[in-house]
């Protein structure tokens, strides 16, 4: 009887044993974590001095002293500094006649320098690279930009390859929802992520206000990361992704046209900035915040803010007076995040950001000297925003990172980092940390180019000679 039982007891737990095992082996096998990145330096010739710009501003034939005023008053405010990097075809001084091959040459600069540093640091080789994903918005290419990281790297036959266009400065967590999904299906693989933009052959050359204020904001950059769900290299990662929500508008009109790259009256290609483009990214953040906040903040804080919500609604049925006293419920993400990559989309996105969460100076500051060193260099930017917090010494093990974005379509995606160990800070800010935050994040542009508010159509711009 004995035996009888025993083997009857071997039977089911065996097996039940097993499958709980294969759940839990399954479940580990399904996170995704970032094992290295790397963001993009030019050489330091590609910096744009506020001289240079100039330069660049006056070789545009299309302008008059109206919309130089407008870019005057643009530079000076969009918080952008004096060591940002520009393609090379403007300092040869063919913005006007750029080419694809232009774009492909500032791609090449980008892939060979990151990709190769990523690798080497990594100790990985092309051919363990299981998936790539490529996010480059402005230059659809055949082949295929992912294609020509393949054939740059003799990458293996069997890699699976996502190239992204068109999805604008949202686009890296687009590429990470990407990985996150196929490694819930495949174990032990590593995906190397591109992320970029090409300025070369989208440089706008009319005089359109809604779309000359891309070339006052973007910037050359770009971040190359491998992720990985391979559980014997989780002791070696930077981070584990714990939760990653998108939201996209692009079933309504003006959400869908706020953000558009197409040709003005005169036929120049530039990307048009809507002003409902505010009202958009105010609307796409909220619903995204509405769904990603009860995944990343404890219950206590999700029971405060329904307590506060429904005290509100209480007041205002007894006495709207009293209701309009009392402060509008808000969630405090604070108490499940410790620190905040904001989309460098510009100077008022930042505040406004900022605002919006509550948030104080020391929070935004990352963005706001991301900004100011390297610009906004679309779906890449909020890589340089992390690593200027690893070159801080912000980030401590276990401290959980929240990443917001914004892109055209319009859309805004959102995710929540959790760091696995103490982080050194040896990346892209290395040399030059030590002289952040700047004190003085004001442009000297309005000091050399101050003279165009006192210009008139007859002496603008004949007589202007460019000050040192």
């Amino acid at each position: 009887m004995d035996l009888i039982e025993m083997f009857l007891s071997l039977f089911f737990v065996l097996p039940l044993s097993y499958l709980l095992w294969a759940a839990y082996d399954r479940r580990r096998s399904q996170c995704c974590y970032i094992l290295d990145y790397e963001c993009y330096k030019p050489a330091d010739d590609r910096k744009l001095s506020t001289k240079f710009s100039g330069e660049i501003i006056l070789r545009n034939k299309q302008l008059g002293l109206h919309e130089y005023k407008f870019l005057l008053k643009t530079i000076v405010n969009s918080g952008i500094g004096e060591e940002t990097y520009a393609p090379q075809m403007v300092f040869d001084g063919r913005e006007a006649s750029a080419t694809v091959a232009d774009g492909l040459q500032e791609m090449d600069e980008f892939f060979i320098t990151s990709i190769d540093n990523l690798l080497k640091r990594t100790a990985i080789s092309p051919a363990e690279i299981d998936l790539l994903v490529v996010n480059i918005s402005m230059l659809p290419t055949t082949p295929s930009l992912s294609a020509r990281i393949i054939n740059l790297y003799k990458m293996r036959e069997d890699i699976k390859v996502y190239n992204l266009s068109g999805m604008g400065c949202s686009a890296s967590l687009v590429s990470i929802n990407i990985v996150e999904n196929i490694f819930k299906t495949r174990k032990n693989m590593q995906a190397l992520v591109i992320t970029s933009e090409v300025l070369s052959p989208n440089w706008y050359m009319g005089n359109d206000r809604s779309m000359m204020l891309a070339n006052c904001l973007f910037r050359t950059g770009g971040c190359a990361m491998i992720l990985t769900n391979k559980t014997s290299l989780k002791e070696k990662a930077m981070f584990k992704l714990k939760s990653l929500v998108r939201t996209h508008h692009g079933a309504k009109d003006d959400a869908y046209g706020c953000c558009v790259q197409k040709e003005d009256d005169d036929g120049f290609i530039g990307v048009h900035l809507g002003k409902n483009l505010p009202k958009a990214a105010t609307r796409a953040f909220i619903d995204n915040l509405k769904e990603i906040a009860p995944k990343i903040l404890p219950l206590r804080e999700l029971v405060r803010y329904m307590a506060v919500k429904h005290f509100r609604k209480v007041r205002q049925r007894w006495s709207k007076a009293a209701a309009a006293s009392i402060r509008p419920a808000a969630i405090n993400l604070k108490t499940g995040v410790d620190h905040f990559c904001l989309h460098t989309g510009g100077k008022a996105v930042i505040d406004a950001v900022g605002q919006n969460l509550g948030l104080s100076e020391y929070d935004v500051e990352p963005a706001r000297m991301t900004l100011h060193r390297f610009g906004n260099t679309s779906a890449s930017s909020l890589w340089y925003v992390l690593a200027y917090m690893e070159a801080k010494k912000r980030l401590k093990k276990g401290d959980k990172v929240f990443m917001i974005s914004f892109g055209a379509g319009f859309k805004c995606n959102s995710c929540l980092w959790e760091v696995l160990r103490d982080l050194e800070g040896n990346n892209v800010w290395k040399t030059f940390i030590h002289r952040y935050p700047a004190k003085n994040l004001a442009n000297p542009f309005l000091e050399k180019f101050g003279w165009v508010n006192n210009a008139d159509e007859d002496t603008f711009p004949d007589h202007y000679q460019i000050p040192d």
